[in-house]
């Protein structure tokens, strides 16, 4: 039995780095996905290598900075798939890189509006479908940076990521009665285009006691468990997948 055997999951930000790993990891595990990214081309490859690989995928390109794509993520995973059981609401973004002092209201205001309010409209569409079937899993990609530590120029992002676990308190508090279980991923640094040039990466490897930076598919697996019936416990965690980075600071 594959992990998530019969299992329909909504993963945004899946057209690249962790999201990307984590549609092909779940479809790999049995589950029916349905996936979201802004770009429709990139998201229609990703499809297309999870068909490949003999999984079950459907699209809805659109901005999960909107309620209008949240809307239709949790529709169409109802009349594509059924139902809807895991979300990973993963997408977001850096912005602007500058000292706090700097940042004008729209910076912070798109900050906020990709990494935390792109959160909240997932859970409030994604809840209502899986309280109708009895229960499920919700996990949010929050960071290192505004938890265990500060970057500089990221006063912004770290304040959105931080917000995540507020939000992942608050749905454990209303709803793991009813069999919700919300947590947070907190990955340190991963190789993905976000990451910059090999320089920005090799600093970023010396943060964590590892001295290295993780590979997709290594955050992947943490989010494969925390939707997995192995997590059937965990609720309101907070879960570092970051090589030691909050151990060392």
């Amino acid at each position: 039995m594959k992990l998530l055997e019969n299992k329909v999951a909504i993963i945004t930000g899946a057209s690249s780095g962790i999201g990307r790993a984590t549609a092909m990891m779940f479809a790999a595990e049995g589950a029916a996905v349905v996936i979201n990214a802004r770009g429709e081309k990139a998201l229609h490859e990703v499809a297309a290598d999870i068909r490949e690989a003999g999984g079950c995928v459907h699209t809805v390109a659109g901005d999960a900075g909107i309620a209008e794509t949240h809307a239709r993520l949790a529709n169409e995973a109802i009349s594509v798939f059924g139902g809807l059981d895991i979300a990973v609401n993963n997408a977001g973004a850096v912005g602007a890189m500058k000292p706090l002092a700097e940042i004008s209201t729209a910076e912070w205001d798109h900050a906020l509006n990709v990494n935390l309010t792109s959160a909240f409209l997932g859970a409030r569409y994604q809840i209502p479908p899986m309280l109708m079937r009895g229960g499920g899993s919700i996990v949010f990609t929050s960071s290192f940076v505004g938890t265990s530590a500060g970057i500089p120029g990221m006063a912004a992002y770290g304040a959105a990521k931080a917000g995540l676990m507020g939000l992942v308190k608050g749905i454990t508090a209303d709803y793991a009665v009813k069999g919700i279980r919300a947590n947070a991923l907190l990955p340190g640094g991963v190789d993905t285009a976000a990451a910059g040039d090999d320089a920005q990466k090799e600093w970023a490897a010396g943060l964590h006691a590892m001295r290295r930076i993780a590979e997709p598919p290594e955050i992947a697996r943490v989010a494969l468990f925390l939707a997995s019936p192995m997590a059937s416990f965990v609720a309101g965690a907070a879960l570092f997948a970051d090589g030691g980075n909050a151990a060392v600071k």
